[in-house]
Parts: C-alpha cells; sequence; structure tokens
C-alpha cells in the first residue's frame, strides 16, 4: 500500500521564494502573544528595529509584549515606518501600552470594535493586518489560537509565514 504524501505545488514554492528574495522595502506585519518575557522582547524589538533599517514598513497592533517591543523597536529606527491597528479604541488598550502608542504617528483605532470582546475584536484586526502586509513574522505558543489562525489565514492568501514557537 503506498502512502500519498502532499507536496507544495512548484508555483507555489517559487513564488515563496521570490517574495524571500525580494529586495527592496516590504510591508511586515509583526504580531504576537502578549505573555513574552523579557528577554524575548528585547529580541523582538531588536528585530523590528533592525527590520526598519532596512526600509521596510511594519504593521502591528497594540497588545503589550510582542506588539508592544515592535513598536519600541521601530520607533528608535523611523517613526514614520510603523502602522498599528488597534483591535478597539485607544481606550481600551491596557495602560502600559496606551503611552507608547499616542506616540505613533500612523494609529488605527477600531472603536466600532469596543462592544466585541478582545479575542472578537482581535481576530478582526489580525485580519485587516495581514490584508495590509507581504509577510508576516508571527511569536506565538502552541495554544496560541487566534495568532495560529491568524498564520494559517496568512498562508491562505499566500503570504510569507514564520511562525516562531515560544514554547
Amino acid at each position: 500500500m503506498s502512502q500519498s504524501i502532499d507536496l507544495p505545488k512548484v508555483d507555489d514554492f517559487l513564488e515563496e521564494l521570490l517574495a524571500i528574495q525580494q529586495t527592496g522595502s516590504k510591508r511586515i506585519a509583526m504580531l504576537g502573544s502578549r505573555h513574552v518575557p523579557i528577554t524575548h522582547q528585547q529580541l523582538i524589538e531588536l528585530l523590528s528595529y533592525a527590520l526598519v533599517l532596512g526600509s521596510n514598513h511594519i504593521i502591528t497592533s497594540g497588545a503589550t509584549g510582542t506588539n508592544l517591543a515592535v513598536v519600541r523597536g521601530v520607533m528608535r529606527a523611523d517613526p514614520n515606518l510603523v502602522t498599528v491597528i488597534l483591535p478597539q479604541s485607544l481606550e481600551r488598550q491596557p495602560r502600559e501600552s496606551r503611552q507608547e502608542l499616542e506616540k505613533v504617528i500612523h494609529l488605527v483605532e477600531n472603536p466600532k470594535n469596543d462592544q466585541l470582546s478582545l479575542a472578537e475584536a482581535s481576530s478582526i484586526c489580525n485580519q485587516e493586518i495581514i490584508s495590509r502586509c507581504q509577510q508576516l513574522i508571527c511569536f506565538a505558543f502552541h495554544e496560541s489560537y487566534t495568532l495560529l489562525k491568524t498564520c494559517q489565514d496568512a498562508e491562505e492568501q499566500r503570504k510569507v509565514v514564520t511562525l516562531f514557537y515560544l514554547d
């Protein structure tokens, strides 16, 4: 009995290879868990800083942890190269992130989602973020269902996805 193996289509492979090799600036979404150790946050901040030095535009959300580390890194490099899309209004964001977010030039609030649960609003927000990017870099745990679903959706939209597991 032979076993069937699903191989990626050659077109998919070539498209991904071209996207990775693309020179010049890209729109890169960076998302991740709120529950990230400080050492991981420092690495994420450094990565976002370096990506902006390469003239990439970063898109993220405003939660504490990963996303706030991304914002800090980009703001150090070039505040014009970050867009932060909030799942709800700025007032609904954690106090510790509001101070940083108020400095962001390209800040998109979604007060229409204030009546939704944070999980529902975050899912909608993540969809908007991946619709605006060419590539997604995600930092998640194996049980980070909203983030893992976002990665799956990005792959289905033929985005280059890099997923780092934190556990």
